[in-house]
């Protein structure tokens, strides 16, 4: 699968995805007992989608914001990792919210999801929990799949908000941050369009919370 310019669509949106997720990493962290709970769950989450994808040692966060999952990432003594985000100020910001020891495992770089500046191939595995959960367009999830199979050599994880008990609904490029749930049929069907086979998923919290983690397999 070879990459595809970003349409005028998918530009505009990531412009003001841009503004949204920049004001979302700068705000200060929920401390409340539910907000650590649920963080204890992610990252529950995280390392077992790692497992799933055989504990890859080259791995790129994408659209990392200030580093929230660097700590889980950096577990795996022999991993490095390269990060990337569309602002540079959240880049520094998270540089100074880290101990160097972990920091300097970690290289970071500003580029946008739909035009990730990597060679094909680059990553064992293309890591993404925040940004794929705000789109709401087929379009442009397919377009940011297209990306991630042109990068990753091997397997994604990546989280959905899906529909199912929950009734899934959506919104345009102005209602971003209202996060739209996707139809689970609907999103599966898209990870097989873009070249992927689903490996595994888990729930946040089964019939209580819409955010689903996937691990997508790279096929051909």
């Amino acid at each position: 699968m070879t990459a595809q310019s970003p349409s005028a669509i998918e530009l505009e949106f990531a412009r003001r995805y841009d503004q949204e997720h920049a004001r979302v990493c700068l705000q200060p962290q929920a401390q409340t007992l539910a907000g650590r709970l649920a963080f204890w769950r992610e990252e529950q989450l995280v390392r077992r989608a790692l497992k799933v994808a055989g504990e890859p040692g080259l791995i790129l966060d994408v659209a990392c914001g200030v580093g929230r999952f660097w700590p889980v990432l950096a577990e795996h003594a022999n991993r490095v990792i390269l990060a990337n985000d569309p602002s540079q100020d959240i880049l520094d910001h998270a540089r100074t919210h880290h101990p160097q020891s972990l920091l300097k495992r970690i290289r970071t770089f500003q580029s946008s999801a739909f035009t990730i500046g990597l060679s094909e191939n680059a990553v064992d595995c293309v890591f993404c929990m925040q940004l794929f959960q705000h789109l709401a367009n087929p379009e442009h999830r397919l377009a940011m799949l297209g990306e991630f199979h042109r990068v990753s050599r091997d397997t994604v994880i990546v989280a959905v908000r899906v529909g199912g008990r929950f009734k899934a609904r959506r919104t345009d490029v102005e209602g971003l941050a209202a996060r739209p749930l996707a139809s689970k049929v609907e999103v599966e069907a898209e990870f097989r369009q873009a070249g992927f086979h689903l490996l595994s998923h888990q729930d946040f919290f089964p019939g209580c919370a819409p955010m689903r983690v996937y691990v997508l397999r790279k096929v051909g």
